[in-house]
């Protein structure tokens, strides 16, 4: 995927397809939010820190009969860093994973050997009550 506003816009839209294709239009929503959190996680912090050459962000969507597991690939090899808010109501950053936390029943990372990490959360595909 392009670092990039259009590679962003790319990354929204495959997933919303997706989802419809698998009948998930009811986590459409929660689905992309995590996805462009991840994403701009990865593009604000492992991207600028890649070895040279054009860095390379990887998007993925897998379901099974209970969850949709999303994963952000990355060329950084830090641990992604949860900071859970505070009581700054203005903050413009550090909210990503707080947003990824509060909608996916959980989330992690693994490492990609030789260089890079996975970045993943899954969420329910249970209808919304």
């Amino acid at each position: 995927m392009a670092c990039s506003g259009e590679g962003f816009a790319r990354a929204r839209a495959f997933a919303r397809d997706t989802l419809r294709g698998w009948s998930l239009d009811h986590r459409r929503d929660d689905a992309v939010l995590v996805i462009t959190e991840l994403i701009s996680n990865a593009v604000a912090h492992a991207v600028p820190s890649a070895p040279a050459g054009p860095p390379e962000v990887r998007l993925g969507l897998s379901l099974d009969p209970g969850h949709l597991t999303l994963t952000v690939s990355d060329p950084g090899d830090d641990a992604p860093v949860f900071h859970p808010c505070d009581d700054t109501p203005l903050r413009e950053h550090g909210r990503g994973l707080y947003i990824v936390d509060a909608l996916a029943e959980e989330w992690g990372w693994t490492p990609r050997p030789p260089a890079g990490k996975t970045v993943w959360a899954k969420l329910s595909i249970r209808p919304l009550t």
